[in-house]
């Protein structure tokens, strides 16, 4: 499945979840998706990105590690269903949706938590999904100063 439909279904599930471990569960499998698709993009993306997308593949593992590991069946998890990146802005720009949406999820189970360790889990999440969106804003940067350079190596070239 490509990379954007991918984040569109956990964006659906994130905002349409119920209760507070299906939530968790949401949360986590929006790391290990962030993480697939950097890991795909530190491989197979633009060359500019790849330093990048290693950073965030770390960052979203280490969001993944912090949250407990969802019980899930065959086929749930989605990151494993990740089979095209597509337009490497397009996703970028989607998966900085998500991960924005899955801040403001965990700000809300940090405040209902029950206990110290979990908050504390929550807020090294949430540090994890914000260091993972900057990491995304800068691939964004870089892809549009490849855009810019190309665009002026072709004016350049027909002046």
């Amino acid at each position: 499945m490509d990379a954007v439909r991918l984040i569109e279904t956990s964006r659906r599930a994130l905002t349409t979840t119920g209760g507070l471990p299906e939530l968790s569960a949401e949360v986590w499998q929006a790391q290990a998706l962030a993480q697939a698709i950097g890991s795909r993009l530190a491989v197979t993306g633009p060359p500019e990105l790849r330093g990048e997308a290693l950073g965030l593949t770390e960052l979203a593992g280490r969001g993944c590690g912090v949250l407990d590991t969802p019980r899930l069946g065959a086929g749930e998890l989605r990151a494993a269903l990740l089979t095209d990146l597509g337009d490497a802005r397009q996703v970028l720009l989607h998966l900085g949706g998500l991960l924005g949406e899955v801040g403001i999820a965990l700000v809300g189970m940090a405040s209902a938590a029950e206990d110290e360790a979990s908050y504390w889990q929550c807020v090294e999440a949430i540090d994890a999904a914000d260091e993972s969106r900057d990491r995304i804003l800068e691939m964004l940067r870089k892809l549009a100063d490849r855009d810019r350079a190309l665009a002026e190596r072709e004016a350049g070239q027909h002046t």
